[in-house]
């Protein structure tokens, strides 16, 4: 008899014992449906949750990021510094802006932001912005990181659409730059039933402008007083599911961080690289490894009913609508492009579950020697 499926993330799963139906019904019988009361109170529980003073809910994490952008004054024919391993997220972000992102290569450990080719990269480009990813929900050197760019006088913008509650000496993620922006996708750590995301800050004026600029650059009712604004706003229902699961988020953190030590004692001296972290600086959003030949794992775990996927196969620098040379080598991003692999990492994956993905891992490495 065939096993059943274990899939890279189950929002059943995930989301099981949860009572939605409940603010759900509150939120309809209030006839108010967008940038209501749930959406001001999440945006509080946010603020408090991540630290800050300010949390500015927006529609999804990418008009999270170009908002960011814009409320830091990024415009046409700025540079923008990224990586180039973590999707095309922020690149998106960066040429809705009318900038040209400028990729910088990743640490070899973490596969996050690299400070040395940071200094290269702004040394020879002059960026008016650094988006730091804290990718997989492994938070970047992210001090380092700051403290360059304040030397050198450039914002920085945390991409935390994969790091939610991930932390460091009492920090969150979110705390540390200029400004953050979070995804609620609904395989997030905090995922909606729907989109969202929001852009976090202790900027006061920084907070007013990204507020206005989400809903068509208002300062009040039908009076545009600032440019480059846009309809981008969390509805009441999804800020509602948002407030139901926020105060759970730690606990399923520290499964997903469990989940990864499991695989990571397992897979010690096989011929994989293996996550650098599992304290509390890494929320394990992703359980990325990396392998010479993942096309056989990927075709060997699918034999025994467990999904994986590749988070990312293509670097920024190489799509096709936007390839072009880097100013700075990026040999680590281009091997990790090519090597990485997801195993299934989330709350609610069962033991049983976890063991068969282990056992299907470890066969298939054993074969290999």
């Amino acid at each position: 008899m065939l096993s059943s499926i274990i899939p890279l993330f189950s929002a059943t799963a995930a989301n099981a014992g949860l009572d939605f139906a409940t603010p759900l019904k509150a939120v309809l019988d209030s006839h108010w449906y967008v940038l209501g009361n749930e959406v001001k109170l999440f945006e509080e529980e946010f603020a408090a949750y991540v630290g800050v003073q300010h949390c500015i809910s927006v529609a999804n994490g990418s008009d999270a990021l170009e908002l960011a952008l814009k409320g830091l004054g990024v415009v046409g024919g700025d540079r923008v510094v990224a990586v180039a391993n973590a999707g095309f997220y922020g690149s998106t972000a960066i040429h809705a802006v009318g900038a040209t992102p400028v990729y910088a290569d990743v640490d070899p450990a973490t596969l996050t932001l690299c400070k040395n080719s940071l200094e290269a990269v702004i040394a020879k480009e002059k960026p008016a912005a650094i988006i730091v990813t804290h990718l997989y929900g492994q938070l970047a050197n992210i001090e380092e990181i700051v403290q360059i760019a304040s030397a050198a006088g450039i914002p920085v913008l945390e991409d935390c659409a994969q790091s939610h509650g991930a932390r460091r000496n009492g920090k969150q993620a979110g705390s540390f730059g200029t400004i953050a922006c979070f995804s609620f996708y609904p395989t997030k750590n905090l995922g909606a039933l729907g989109d969202g995301g929001a852009v976090v800050t202790g900027d006061d004026a920084l907070a007013a402008r990204i507020r206005q600029l989400r809903q068509y650059g208002w300062d009040q009712k039908y009076r545009v007083a600032i440019p480059g604004g846009r309809n981008s706003r969390l509805d009441e229902m999804q800020a509602a599911i948002l407030r139901i699961k926020l105060p759970h988020l730690d606990t399923w953190n520290e499964q997903r961080r469990s989940i990864a030590k499991r695989y990571n004692e397992a897979f010690a001296g096989l011929d994989i690289q293996l996550p650098s972290s599992v304290s509390d600086d890494y929320v394990a959003h992703l359980y990325v490894i990396r392998v010479k030949d993942r096309a056989a794992l990927a075709a060997a775990l699918k034999e025994k009913s467990v999904s994986t996927d590749i988070h990312y196969p293509i670097a920024d620098h190489k799509q096709p609508a936007y390839a072009a040379a880097p100013s700075v080598a990026l040999d680590v991003t281009e091997r990790t492009c090519d090597t990485v692999i997801s195993l299934p990492c989330f709350p609610g994956l069962s033991d049983e579950e976890v063991d068969r993905v282990i056992e299907a891992v470890t066969t298939h490495f054993s074969k290999e020697i």
